[in-house]
């Protein structure tokens, strides 16, 4: 066993129960120790007072007969425990005795009448004596009978018992000090073994997952839930890489284009003309603004910092202008109002970004009709946005939440955007408190509802911070 270093904040968890457990067991030993040499004394004692009592009636029934002259010289032999029996006469003097009895009285008469009493007290050897005295009324008058036990034998015994403990608790200590530091060793090997296999795992492979003991013990529960994290980690650093590559790839189209024109208009005076810089270059540098825009909002809200301006907003207003921008841009498609007065507490320029999101959204997957509504439900307000386009299949409609995914089979641009609308709407209703829910309105095509709390996220005090719900919760309100 390794040396524990002076600190003991320094030790480690194999050597402090170690410790703990010899602590314990030295002072539970100790205790019950204590308490089992206190009953055998007591037994003992007790043990030799009733000898000796039995050994006082027998003599104090013949005492009443016929006097100490006529006692027979059998209840004066000292047999079993007791060493000693003397009877005194009602002055105190020894009128009869044991053979090797000391001639002196080892005590006191007794008080007539009085009951039994017991004492304890050296004799002229040094010998420890314990006495039973007792009072008995004879012919010739009272006398004190005194039966004597061996004290010595007593403590020989309860001496005797206590070496073998004193023995047994070094031995028992070590026995129990070292099986715990083996268990507690052995539990700790399978934690180092998940340690050393989490200390292997980095970034280049993050599929490895720890073994699970079918102990069902708290250990096989830190197994799981490590496991669940690295399972976390994972999605999250390739949820990460996706971004890049999906950022990159949406950056690289409008950078090229910009360093082309600037290449050519270096090489060739007069090459950057009014209408390339209308038609070509100003639309790829807006839309690639836009792109930092949404990114930078989308990094906000990753931690959970999106700011917002709480105000009241009238989310009819919102739709009624999203409609009639859509009717001017999209005069081939049928836009069906079904608005009501409606207002909420919120940040109004994101509200009305999560509308335009998803009115543009639809306008670019319909086929004929948009439909634009809004209401109430339970205490709740809602925004519903429709269009009789393809549709998303059921299992597909949490993933188009997720930042740069688009079910389009390629990637143009102007089929399917950047992949950021949705993803954006979700955070910005998620920092409201509220959820997106993505169905299937009656005769196909794809339904976006968003539902907010009439009464405005819920704020921290002097914080730009907010209490998000799950963000992977999608329901229907």
């Amino acid at each position: 066993m390794r040396l524990p270093r002076a600190r003991p904040s320094t030790w480690g968890v194999r050597v402090r129960s170690t410790l703990v457990s010899i602590v314990i067991t030295a002072l539970a030993f100790g205790v019950t120790a204590g308490a089992l040499l206190w009953i055998l004394q007591r037994s003992l004692e007790d043990s030799s007072d009733s000898a000796s009592r039995a050994r006082s009636d027998e003599i104090a029934v013949q005492l009443r007969s016929s006097g100490p002259e006529a006692l027979e010289s059998t209840l004066l032999a000292t047999t079993g425990p007791t060493e000693y029996v003397q009877v005194l006469d009602g002055g105190g003097a020894v009128v009869r005795s044991s053979a090797d009895a000391p001639t002196t009285p080892l005590t006191g008469p007794a008080t007539p009448d009085a009951p039994p009493r017991y004492a304890e007290v050296q004799d002229a050897d040094g010998d420890h004596l314990r006495l039973v005295v007792r009072s008995v009324s004879t012919p010739s008058g009272p006398s004190t009978i005194v039966v004597a036990a061996d004290q010595d034998a007593l403590d020989e015994t309860v001496n005797t018992v206590l070496g073998l403990l004193a023995v047994g608790l070094p031995v028992l200590v070590l026995v129990v000090g070292a099986s715990t530091y083996a268990l507690v060793g052995r539990s700790l090997h399978t934690v180092e073994q998940m340690r050393s296999t989490v200390d292997t795992i980095s970034t280049a492979d993050l599929s490895e997952r720890l073994r699970v003991p079918d102990t069902h013990d708290e250990v096989s529960r830190l197994a799981t839930t490590l496991n669940a994290m690295l399972g976390r980690i994972e999605d999250g650093h390739a949820a990460q890489r996706r971004f890049v590559g999906d950022a990159s790839h949406e950056l690289r189209s409008p950078l090229s284009t910009l360093s082309a024109a600037l290449e050519l208009g270096s090489e060739r005076t007069g090459f950057l003309e009014p209408e390339l810089v209308r038609d070509r270059l100003l639309p790829e540098t807006q839309r690639m603004q836009h792109l930092v825009d949404d990114l930078l909002l989308l990094a906000r809200a990753d931690e959970r910092a999106l700011p917002l301006r709480i105000t009241d907003v009238d989310l009819d207003d919102v739709l009624d202008n999203e409609l009639i921008r859509l009717r001017a841009t999209s005069p081939s498609l049928r836009v069906v109002r079904e608005i009501v007065p409606l207002q909420v507490r919120g940040d109004g320029q994101q509200l009305t970004r999560v509308v335009r999101n998803l009115v543009d959204n639809a306008a670019r997957h319909a086929s004929s009709t948009v439909v634009l509504g809004c209401g109430t439900d339970a205490g709740r307000s809602w925004v519903r946005i429709a269009d009789d386009g393809p549709g998303i299949p059921s299992h597909e409609r949490d993933r188009v939440l997720e930042r740069f995914v688009r079910l389009d089979p390629d990637r143009a641009r102007a089929a399917g955007g950047s992949g950021l609308g949705l993803s954006i709407v979700r955070e910005i209703v998620l920092a409201h408190a509220g959820h997106v829910a993505i169905g299937e309105p009656r005769g196909g095509g794809t339904e976006v509802t968003v539902v907010l709390p009439s009464a405005g996220p819920a704020q921290v005090p002097g914080a730009a911070r907010w209490v998000l719900p799950d963000p992977c919760e999608r329901r229907l309100p």
